[in-house]
Formats: structure tokens, sequence, C-alpha cells
């Protein structure tokens, strides 16, 4: 991943989460069909969080199953700081690695894996290769949820979409220079429409998958690993 990415993530983590929530104008419904997507008939299921940063979505499915055994992967030590502060007191469920999840060769397997907002600082390419990584890291039977961004179909469209987050998040009562930081970091994203990522999903072996959730450039995509 680009480590200019990197250095701006590191620079917001302090405030990340507060900003998140304020920048993400259909927050709860995104991150709440992620969430309910993340469906266990055991109690302890394995789940590998991409990009974890403070842990937001990993501590949502904690919740839900609080004997989860997760594996947090991010390429900010700042943001996993976060996340151990978070997660302090149920330390042995849970597992950090400081390292780009590009290049990381899994070795264990999951029932399953999940992401938000961090997939789309990809090229194209490598979301390809890393659909394909997530797909050979899940067992048999596990699932894929990852909420993201989407281009939208059009230039026109998406557009529109920007247009309409940038009436939201100024509206947002957030202090001028975080709204100013988060424009420079959205530089830096590498949106693919819907389309394209539930053909590269499919590509990569998954099945059933669907965008389960659209908000604009919001999306919630899943597939599932049958063999």
């Amino acid at each position: 991943m680009d480590p200019s990415v990197k250095k701006l993530f590191d620079a917001g983590a302090k405030d990340y989460e507060w900003q998140r929530r304020n920048l993400i104008p259909c927050f709860d419904d995104f991150y709440g069909m992620a969430l309910s997507l993340v469906e266990s008939a055991d109690s302890s299921p394995r789940i590998l969080d991409l990009g974890a940063g403070t842990g937001l979505f990993s501590g949502l499915v904690l919740q839900k199953y609080p004997k989860a055994r997760l594996t947090l992967i991010d390429f900010s030590e700042l943001m996993l700081d976060k996340a151990r502060q978070r997660f302090g007191s149920q330390a042995a469920n849970v597992q950090y690695i400081m390292a780009d999840y590009c290049d990381y060769a899994f070795t264990e397997s999951y029932d399953f894996v999940i992401s938000s907002l961090s997939i789309h600082h990809l090229p194209h390419d490598g979301k390809r290769k890393l659909f394909a990584n997530v797909y050979h890291a899940l067992r048999e039977g596990g699932v894929f949820v990852n909420a993201d961004q989407a281009r939208g179909s059009t230039p026109e469209t998406d557009a529109y979409y920007k247009r309409r987050w940038m009436a939201s998040v100024s509206a947002s009562g957030l202090p001028q220079e975080m709204i100013d930081a988060s424009v420079e970091r959205r530089k830096h994203d590498i949106n693919a429409s819907v389309e394209e990522q539930i053909r590269w999903m499919e590509e990569a072996g998954f099945t059933d998958v669907d965008c389960m959730y659209k908000n604009l450039e919001f999306a919630v995509f899943y597939g599932k690993k049958d063999r």
C-alpha cells in the first residue's frame, strides 16, 4: 500500500473514530449491515480484520461474539496501539499484526475475513489479488464482509456522491482542519464500482456475492467460500 496513505492515517489515529462517525453520513446503517452479516453458529469464530485500524469493526464483532478469536492487521502501529487500548481486558482473544496485508502470507484459516474502509486504497490489480488471498485464507463455508467505498457507475454519479458527502461533512460540526485532513486523505482513494468489485470477488471464487447495502458511495459487500 502507498506509504503516503500510512503517514496520513498515522497522523489521524488520535481522533480517528470520532471523525469516522462524522465522516460517514450513514454510519449506523453501514456498520450495522456489515455486523449483521457476521453470523456464526460457533460462539468463538476465528476472524481476521484487514486494515483493522483502531479496532472499530472488530469491537462491534466482539460485542456480538464475546468469545470470538480476533486477528487484527494494520500497517499503522499508532492505529493498532489504539486497538490494544480498546481490547486490553480481552487480550487473550485478540492478536495483532503490524504489516501491510497486501504482502502478508497468512498461515491460518478463518471463519470470517472482515474489513472496513481500507481496501479502496489499493490499486485495482491489488484489490483483485487481495480478494484471491482472502478466499484462500477462509475455511470452507467462510464468509468475507467488506464495508467500503464504491465509485459511481458514471463520472456524473461519482461527482454527485462527492458533492453529497462534502455537504454532509461540512454540516457535521467537525472542525475545518479535520475536514481538510479528510479531503487530503481522500485524494488517495482508488474507488472501484460495485459491479467491478462483485466481478472480482466472483473471479476469486466467492459465491453468493452481492452488495448487501449501499448509500451513495458507501457499500457493504458479501461473499462466501463454498469449498
